[in-house]
């Protein structure tokens, strides 16, 4: 089973649709209409395995509505090129942004699926005459290319991280101006912002995102929250997650239920303050 293929294991994520926007989210579907707060993301803000994400407790505290926009795998290209989920997050009154990592994304050495933005699609000539000895059709995923690329020379991966570090810095800051919603941006993840992880499949997401780069574009949104979720923490949270047998190393990567409660406990403060 895939852990890309949405509304299937043991959890029921009612996929549904939102105008003509390809992507299937987490239903039940919502009306767009009324004040309303939007979230944007990755597998966490989705809900992978988890019965209850983030958005949902938010909802239940804040008493307005929450429709939430995770995609699975989502990088930040997956928002950028989406007209309908802008438009939707411009009638919000608030859009939350859970911060995605920099490697999901094209840019000026590789190409990744318009949707699936975890798939490698192709290298770009800069970045074959720079890795001239590595063949680039043995890579699907983005994560598995960039390893790759580390191992053959951390010399040259040094200009390649470089460059996505740049290019999600102003992806960044595009998504954020074209909102016409107040924006808070949401750091959830396993590790501070003050210690950005290595390339490795073991990285903690965002992968390659840093302080000095939330410093670039936090001026642009109303708020930073700021969530890090202890290696105890992720364990405790572990049992409550819900997945099939043959779900469960993916459902390993996720940060837990415990993560769940200590995003919503943080934003709720946050938007109730900018409803």
């Amino acid at each position: 089973m895939a852990y890309e293929e949405l509304g299937t294991g043991a959890l029921n994520y009612f996929p549904c649709r939102y105008g003509t926007s390809k992507l299937l989210f987490r239903g039940p579907k919502r009306k767009l209409e009324g004040k309303y707060v939007a979230v944007i993301g990755g597998s966490e803000t989705y809900g992978k395995f988890v019965a209850e994400p983030f958005p949902v407790l938010a909802e239940e505290r804040l008493q307005h509505k929450v429709v939430n926009f995770g995609f699975v795998n989502a990088g930040l290209d997956v928002f950028a090129h989406d007209t309908t989920i802008r438009e939707a997050c411009s009638r919000a009154k608030v859009t939350v942004i859970q911060l995605t990592g920099a490697q999901n994304m094209s840019n000026r050495f590789y190409a990744v699926h318009p949707r699936r933005n975890d798939r490698f699609l192709r290298a770009s000539s800069l970045l074959k005459t720079i890795y001239r000895d590595i063949d680039f059709t043995e890579f699907n995923f983005t994560r598995h290319l960039l390893t790759a690329l580390k191992t053959e020379s951390a010399e040259k991966f040094a200009i390649v991280e470089h460059e996505l570090q740049e290019a999600w810095t102003a992806r960044m800051r595009m998504l954020i101006a074209g909102l016409e919603s107040e924006v808070v941006l949401l750091w959830l993840s396993d590790r501070s912002p003050d210690d950005c992880g290595t390339c490795t499949t073991e990285g903690a997401d965002p992968l390659f995102v840093d302080r000095k780069m939330l410093k670039v574009v936090a001026p642009y949104a109303s708020d930073l929250v700021e969530v890090v979720v202890t290696p105890e923490e992720i364990a405790a949270g572990q049992p409550g997650l819900v997945y099939g047998d043959l779900e469960e190393p993916a459902a390993r990567e996720m940060l837990g239920t415990v993560a769940h409660e200590k995003a919503a406990e943080a934003l709720v403060p946050v938007i109730a303050r900018l409803m």
